[in-house]
């Protein structure tokens, strides 16, 4: 078995105690603050070890290969980028907080997702196109690690996949400076320059996200087993149940129960470390 340990602020140093614990035989630096320990023996004692130092570990099996790898399905809001980009458009019309008070629930699946969506954009009525773009331009922050891991994907020849139950004006943004190859997400419907308070067509939620991972999954003519699925909220445990690896980054606790590892400190690009 391999152990990955992964942390911004981690060194060599440490690790010695870590080797004794696992009875470890080798270490592979797999970049700046990401380690693999060979041959290491599972003990209970490694999650309190990692917790106190604030470092992500994994335990990965010697059959799972990045070369098997062939789609990479994502998140968007608060995975690929740092934002809820919904939340920001009521920062625009100065409601932030009661429709992230919403968002938030919504995440933690405390409550229905297509309903608490509508009710969202229906108080974003009269908000101006272009308050979008400066959204885009100003706020729409890249997770640590983002652009690494779409670029990785493309120089493995892995597919890469936004599936979000944002929206198509953030999504079409983010596939044309990423170049991430297809996107899924909600249409705001607008009319002479403003957000009318509806949107278009399904709503993209949990079952849509999965249904668009199965149909990918189908295109590409591969076994689920070659997916991955990254996610952070309520709405991505669907996808992240056909995905052969699913990784919750900085997710709700409720995410990280059904999900294969978890990313807490470690960037975005730090999936990839989860493969031989």
């Amino acid at each position: 078995m391999n152990l990955v340990i992964q942390g911004a602020s981690l060194t060599p140093d440490p690790l010695g105690e870590l080797v004794a614990m696992v009875q470890a035989n080798h270490v592979v630096t797999l970049g700046p603050g990401a380690y693999r320990l060979t041959g290491a023996r599972e003990v209970p004692e490694v999650e309190p070890w990692c917790a106190q130092r604030q470092l992500d570990f994994a335990w990965v099996p010697d059959e799972r290969r990045l070369e098997d790898v062939r789609l990479v399905a994502m998140d968007m809001d608060s995975t690929l980028v740092t934002i809820e980009s919904i939340d920001e458009m009521g920062g625009m019309l100065g409601i932030k907080d009661r429709i992230a008070a919403i968002t938030a629930k919504a995440m933690r699946g405390e409550i229905d997702y297509p309903e608490s969506l509508r009710e969202r954009v229906a108080l974003l009525e009269g908000l101006e196109e272009q308050a979008l773009e400066h959204i885009c331009e100003e706020r729409m922050a890249l997770s640590p690690g983002a652009e690494s891991l779409v670029l990785r994907c493309r120089n493995q020849g892995i597919r890469t996949l936004l599936v979000s139950g944002g929206f198509n004006f953030f999504t079409a943004w983010l596939q044309q400076r990423l170049g991430i190859d297809d996107a899924l997400s909600n249409v705001l419907e607008i009319r002479d320059g403003r957000l009318t308070g509806r949107m278009l067509g399904g709503i993209v939620d949990g079952s849509a996200k999965a249904q668009k991972l199965r149909e990918e999954i189908a295109h590409l003519g591969i076994d689920a087993r070659q997916a991955v699925a990254i996610g952070d909220g309520a709405n991505d445990i669907p996808m992240m149940a056909i995905a052969g690896v699913s990784v919750a980054y900085r997710a709700k606790p409720v995410v990280r129960e059904h999900a294969t590892h978890a990313l807490d400190h470690a960037q975005l690009d730090g999936v990839l470390n989860l493969f031989l």
